[in-house]
C-alpha cells in the first residue's frame, strides 16, 4: 500500500512536468467561478443578470446588452435584442470566450471556430474563411477581431472612419497575443510587451505612449484606450486619459463608455464616465461591498463584474477555490513555478503555511489529494468544513 501511494505520487510529479511545459507553450485558462454584479444604465435590462446567476467564468458588456459564459460552455445574454445580439445560435454550447460589441455578439468555440449573431451591417457578423484556429475574439462599435493560434489577426466589419481603417491590421501580422476592438480603431497586444494601434484617431487613441514596453493586457474605449503594465500600473492614451492614483496593483482593465480598473485586492476602481469629466458619477461605481471582483467589463454605460463563489471546505491543493485538484490548479503552481521566496498563493508545502517557493514539493502535496472533488464527495476526509 505504502509502496503503491509512493509510485502514484512519482507518476503523479512526472505528469506535473508534462503539464508545466504544456503550461509554458500552450496556456491553460484558469477561471474564477462565480456571479455577476451589474451596474449602471438598465434602460434596456443589461444589468437584469437572469437567474440562476451562478456558476459564470466570463463576463462581456456591449452596447446596451450583456453576455455570461458559463462553466458548462454555454452563453447567457440579456438586455436590448432589436438586432438578435441576445439570440445565441444554437448549439449553446462548446463556447470558450466571449465578446459583446456595440448590436452584436461573438462567441469562441473550444474547436476555434467563432460564431457571431446580432446586426450584421458592413458585415460584423461575417466571419472570414477559414473559421479556424482561433484562441481570442473582439467585438468593436462596428468592427470585429478574431486572433489566430499563430499569432496573426483577422479583422472584419466597417473600415472606412480613418486611413488607415480599424480592420487593416499593420504588417507584419505576426506575433500578437492579446486583441481589443473600440469605436472604429484596433489594439493588438505584442509577443515583446509593446502594443500596435491603428484605425480612427481623432482623440489620439492610437497614438500609443512611449516606452511601449512591459504591456500584458489592452482594452479600447470610445476614444481611448488602456493598457495594463506587468508592474500592476494603467497606461491610458485618447481623451481624456487620466488613471486615478494611486495607480497600482491593478490585475485587469476594461473600458467602454468608461473605464474600469481591477485590483489585486478584488476592489474595481471606475473613471471617465463620459467626455469631458474625469470622475465618475454613481452610476459608473460598483455597488458595495466593492470586493471580492474576478473578472471585469463595461458597455456604452453599464457594468459587469464577476465575484468567486468560495468552496464551503479547506482542500490542501485547491488553489482556485472550486473544491476539487486538477489541472486547473496545476496550471497555477507552473505559472509560479520556482518564484522568488515569499509566499505564493500555490505555495502548500511542506506545510498549510508553505516554504517560500513554489517547487516539486508542492507537486508532492497536491499528489495526495488529486482528483478529490469535495463539491461531490464532501464526506471525504481532506475535506475539511471551513
Amino acid at each position: 500500500m505504502r509502496n503503491g501511494a509512493k509510485k502514484r505520487e512519482i507518476l503523479f510529479c512526472y505528469s506535473c512536468v508534462i503539464m508545466f511545459f504544456l503550461w509554458v507553450f500552450l496556456p491553460i485558462p484558469v477561471y474564477a467561478v462565480g456571479e455577476i454584479v451589474a451596474w449602471g444604465g438598465n434602460d434596456d435590462g443589461q444589468c437584469d443578470v437572469p437567474e440562476p446567476n451562478s456558476g459564470f467564468v466570463a463576463v462581456s458588456a456591449g452596447g446596451w446588452h450583456s453576455l455570461g459564459l458559463k462553466t458548462d460552455g454555454s452563453i447567457v445574454a440579456w438586455g436590448w435584442n432589436e438586432y438578435g445580439q441576445c439570440n445565441i445560435p444554437l448549439p449553446n454550447t462548446g463556447f470558450t470566450a466571449i465578446a459583446a460589441g456595440s448590436c452584436h455578439s461573438l462567441g469562441l468555440k473550444a474547436d476555434g471556430s467563432i460564431v457571431a449573431w446580432g446586426e450584421d451591417d458592413y458585415g460584423r457578423c461575417e466571419v472570414p474563411l477559414p473559421n479556424t484556429d482561433f484562441i481570442a475574439i473582439a467585438a468593436g462599435q462596428y468592427h470585429s477581431l478574431g486572433l489566430k493560434a499563430d499569432g496573426s489577426i483577422a479583422a472584419w466589419g466597417y473600415n472606412d472612419c480613418w486611413e488607415p481603417g480599424a480592420c487593416d491590421v499593420p504588417l507584419p501580422n505576426t506575433g500578437f497575443t492579446a486583441i481589443a476592438a473600440g469605436g472604429c480603431f484596433s489594439l493588438g497586444l505584442k509577443t515583446n510587451g509593446s502594443i500596435l494601434a491603428w484605425g480612427y484617431n481623432y482623440w489620439g487613441q492610437c497614438d500609443v505612449p512611449i516606452p511601449n514596453t512591459g504591456y500584458i493586457a489592452v482594452e479600447a474605449g470610445c476614444m481611448w484606450s488602456l493598457g495594463l503594465k506587468a508592474d500592476g500600473s494603467i497606461v491610458a492614451w485618447g481623451t481624456p486619459d487620466t488613471v486615478p492614483l494611486p495607480n497600482t496593483d491593478f490585475i485587469a482593465i476594461a473600458a467602454g463608455g468608461y473605464s474600469l480598473g481591477l485590483k489585486a485586492d478584488g476592489s474595481i476602481v471606475a473613471w471617465l464616465y463620459y467626455y469631458p469629466w474625469n470622475e465618475c458619477d454613481p452610476p459608473c461605481l460598483p455597488p458595495l461591498p466593492n470586493t471580492g471582483f474576478t473578472a471585469i467589463a463595461t458597455g456604452s454605460g453599464h457594468s459587469l463584474g464577476l465575484k468567486g463563489e468560495h468552496c464551503p471546505y479547506y482542500l490542501t491543493g485547491d488553489l482556485n477555490d472550486d473544491c476539487k485538484v486538477n489541472f486547473e490548479d496545476i496550471a497555477i503552481l507552473a505559472d509560479q513555478w520556482l518564484q522568488p521566496p515569499g509566499t505564493p498563493s500555490a505555495d502548500i508545502a511542506p506545510s498549510p503555511s508553505g516554504d517560500g517557493i513554489v517547487n516539486f514539493q508542492d507537486f508532492t502535496v497536491m499528489a495526495k489529494n488529486w482528483l478529490i472533488d469535495c463539491a461531490t464527495n464532501p464526506s471525504n476526509p481532506a475535506c475539511v468544513p471551513k
